[in-house]
């Protein structure tokens, strides 16, 4: 059976056409949440980038938490919104892989940073007198440009098996284009390797990931037992802001990832679109809102330099 891209050009998402009847609230919506989420993670990273009191690996890690939420948000979001807006539903094969290869690539920078962040900690509170040299700037930007790196070659290999996939059929169960909603449409049994790699390299990446984090958070709630009251709980406060963006970012890309695993073919498309939805987008708006919040030295900044443009703006309007 010949390649259906060589067929028809396109993909089309069923997930969109299930929202055609109300499109236009929709995208109203969707847009009122893209521009919220996408303020929120640009105030913060305008005030990193800004304050030099800020500029630590702790705070280096959060920058590269929240750039990878513009990253995701912005690959999905406009795209969406512009196809609710004009009723288009396709997307072309090459539009598709690149799509995939940005949704992989958002989801796996975040769980390689959760991590990176949780080691940070281990080091913070289990060698405060040494920690500044442990993890200068330096090494939280060479460990970030890592995580990128390993992450380009982690989504490449599976994205150029999926392109060279024979499809037999062009409907997506989705919003947006992911590697599994491809995998799902190949002839016969021509992606059993596709599944059998994309199985292991995720659940080696998940689970791998997940052990560090676990030992790095363990151990670092066994040194705190040890420490005064007032290091113990600052240190406490930092870890559990930590442990609450990773666990809800994990709660969700477990969703997404079982959604086809275990017996997806009876999810229904409004379920599938759900999943993914959250899954995808959870963190996003999670991620600025707690560490803006929970993060006190990160709070006090936003705080600060909204004060400072509100009396520029009235400065102004003096004139």
């Amino acid at each position: 059976m010949e390649n259906v891209t060589e067929l028809s050009p396109s993909f089309v998402f069923l997930g969109l056409l299930e929202m055609e009847r109300f499109r236009f609230l929709y995208a109203t919506v969707a847009f009122i949440f893209y521009l919220i989420t996408m303020f929120l993670c640009c105030l913060i990273v305008y005030v990193i980038w800004i304050e030099s009191t800020l500029h630590e690996p702790m705070y280096i890690f959060i920058f590269n938490l929240i750039i990878n939420g513009v990253f995701g948000n912005t690959v999905i979001f406009p795209q969406f919104i512009i196809g609710l807006l004009t009723g288009s539903s396709t997307i072309s094969f090459y539009e598709c892989l690149l799509q995939v290869f940005c949704v992989q690539s958002f989801s796996t920078v975040e769980i390689f940073t959760f991590t990176a962040m949780a080691y940070d900690r281990y080091l913070a509170v289990g060698y405060p007198l040494r920690y500044a040299t442990l993890m200068t700037n330096g090494k939280a930007l060479q460990c970030i440009a890592f995580i990128w790196v390993l992450v380009f070659i982690l989504v490449v290999v599976p994205l150029i098996l999926t392109a060279n996939l024979k499809f037999c059929g062009v409907n997506i169960n989705n919003i947006f284009c992911e590697n599994m909603s491809l995998v799902r449409l190949a002839c016969g049994n021509s992606a059993m390797v596709n599944n059998i790699f994309g199985l292991v390299e995720t659940l080696l990446v998940i689970f791998g990931t997940i052990l560090i984090i676990i030992y790095c958070y363990m151990r670092t709630l066994w040194i705190c037992l040890k420490i005064s009251k007032a290091a113990c709980h600052k240190a406490m406060h930092t870890l559990s802001t930590h442990i609450i963006t990773f666990s809800i970012f994990l709660t969700a890309a477990l969703f997404v990832f079982l959604r086809y695993r275990l017996n997806g073919g009876t999810i229904s498309i409004p379920v599938h679109v759900f999943l993914s939805i959250t899954g995808l987008l959870t963190s996003v708006i999670v991620n600025p809102i707690v560490y803006g919040i929970r993060t006190k030295a990160l709070k006090f900044k936003i705080i600060q330099n909204v004060h400072k443009l509100k009396f520029w703006q009235g400065v102004s309007d003096t004139k």
